[in-house]
């Protein structure tokens, strides 16, 4: 039993390591400005604002 409670350790401590790291990483995207959505004047791939096929 002593190797399942250490392996569980080890990997509670990882899994809480890396929750901790994609934590920060969000802190550290947050003065990024988001990508506009598709709505907020991004033009069409091809510009002519017509879909394939037309």
């Amino acid at each position: 039993m002593a190797k399942k409670d250490a392996k569980r350790d080890r990997l509670k401590d990882a899994l809480r390591e890396n929750l901790k790291r994609r934590k920060s990483q969000t802190r550290g995207r947050g003065d990024i400005a988001p990508a506009p959505s598709h709505g907020e004047g991004a033009a069409p791939h091809g510009g002519s604002g017509k879909k394939p096929g037309e």
